[in-house]
């Protein structure tokens, strides 16, 4: 077990560390944007001429501004699974007077043939700053690692190859599972398949689901991650905020471990 310290908050007696995977492991920031727009148009191609159809359904993804490309954090494409962002953009057709059989298929249709034009690569989603060497570094403090992500588990294994992280990880966790974020029933899961208690788990990721899944779950802590210079706003009720994971610094555990305010 291992003491976690990040600034003047310290987490003792860990065990393991689970975390999200988009928006904290990888930056698919353009790479969403660009899957958001090619089902929008795949979508709105089978569609007679409907005024502000594609402005409507990316708001609803979280792409606020087509043109400039602002991205929510919080929206469906950063935090939704591929079914909860296929279920919205039905609805969105549905409203336009198709049924919902009709809808259905147009959204499944076009999210397919996006997946097959848009094709996540090292270069679309890359890594972000230092993560192989604190996947190590932990890996090396005794840590079990897992990875829970709102994308499915193929998606995952995938992201692990193209990424060469299996040396690292110990367990992957998808929403096409029995669970899905934020329900701590996921992290719970997550903790029984690698043998560790939820209570010597933190959680790292980059969304309130994450960080409410894991506080529900009884977590030993939440570590919000944003990497920016901003503080993000929908992280505040984690335990700390970050902005690089070179900020969390591992030491043995000892019953009375002093926080050393240098740590930043």
């Amino acid at each position: 077990m291992v003491t976690i310290c990040c600034g003047v908050k310290k987490f003792t007696n860990i065990k393991s560390i689970l975390l999200d995977k988009d928006g904290t492991l990888e930056n698919s920031q353009s790479f969403l944007q660009d899957l958001a727009r090619e089902r929008v148009r795949l979508i709105e191609s089978q569609l007679k001429p409907i005024d502000n159809f594609s402005e409507s359904l990316l708001s609803a993804f979280g792409i606020r501004d087509s043109i400039l490309g602002e991205f929510d954090p919080t929206g469906l494409m950063a935090v939704g699974s591929r079914a909860e962002n296929a279920i919205a953009a039905a609805a969105y057709v549905a409203e336009k007077g198709y049924s919902w059989f009709e809808a259905k298929q147009i959204v499944d249709y076009a999210f397919e043939q996006a997946q097959q034009n848009c094709i996540k690569t090292a270069k679309s989603c890359p890594l972000f700053p230092s993560i192989i060497e604190m996947l190590q570094a932990f890996s090396e403090a005794g840590l079990k690692l897992g990875i829970v992500s709102a994308d499915s588990t193929s998606e995952i294994e995938i992201f692990m190859k193209r990424h060469q992280l299996s040396d690292y990880i110990h367990l992957i966790l998808g929403s096409d599972r029995d669970f899905s974020k934020p329900d701590p029933k996921l992290f719970i899961q997550a903790c029984q398949m690698l043998g560790v208690s939820p209570a010597q788990t933190i959680m790292i990721g980059d969304s309130l689901g994450d960080i409410q899944m894991a506080q529900e779950a009884g977590a030993a802590g939440t570590i919000g991650i944003s990497w920016s210079e901003s503080w993000a706003g929908h992280l505040k009720t984690a335990d700390v905020e970050i902005r690089n994971l070179q900020e969390i610094k591992i030491f043995p555990s000892y019953p009375n471990y002093p926080i050393l305010n240098t740590i930043v």
